[in-house]
C-alpha cells in the first residue's frame, strides 16, 4: 500500500515540509540563490509541486512553494513515485543511485541538482519533525 493515500496527504507532508524550507535562512537562500524553477512530478497518488526560486517569493519567504499544474517552465523536472520521494525525504535513498536505477527520473542540468544536495540536507532533519507536527509520526521513520 503507498505511503500516501491521495495528493492532499502528500501535499500536506511533502510540501508542508517544503513550505517550512521557504522561511529556513540555511537552506532557503541557498535554494534562491540557485535561481531555479524545479518541478516535481509524482505517482501513486499523482501529484505535482513545484519550486520556484526565480521569481520573486511572497515577502518573508526565500522562494516560492507551488501545488498542481502551472505554466512555470522548470529548469528541472524530476520524476518518480511517491514513496520513493516519501524515503528520499527521510534520508533513505541516496538521489544518485535512484538516477542511475532511474527510481528519479530527472530532466535538465544534472550538475546543478546534485549541488543542491548540501543545501537540503537540513531537510532529512525537517521532514520528519514536519510530519510528527502535523499528527503523522507513523510516517516518520
Amino acid at each position: 500500500m503507498p505511503v500516501f493515500r491521495n495528493d492532499g496527504e502528500l501535499y500536506a507532508c511533502i510540501g508542508g515540509m517544503m513550505e517550512k524550507a521557504t522561511t529556513d535562512r540555511a537552506m532557503g537562500e541557498k535554494v534562491r540563490d540557485s535561481r531555479l524553477i524545479i518541478k516535481f512530478s509524482y505517482s501513486n497518488p499523482t501529484a505535482t509541486i513545484t519550486i520556484d526560486a526565480k521569481n520573486d517569493p511572497p515577502e518573508g519567504t526565500f522562494f516560492r512553494v507551488l501545488y498542481g499544474d502551472n505554466d512555470l517552465v522548470p529548469d528541472v523536472f524530476m520524476e518518480m513515485e511517491a514513496d520513493v520521494a516519501h524515503r528520499f525525504w527521510l534520508g533513505k535513498v541516496n538521489l544518485t543511485a535512484a538516477l542511475t536505477r532511474r527510481e528519479i527520473v530527472a530532466r535538465g542540468p544534472i550538475t546543478k541538482i546534485l549541488k543542491l544536495l548540501p543545501v537540503i540536507k537540513p531537510a532529512y532533519t525537517l521532514y520528519p519533525e514536519h510530519l510528527k507536527q502535523i499528527g503523522r509520526s507513523d510516517l516518520a521513520g
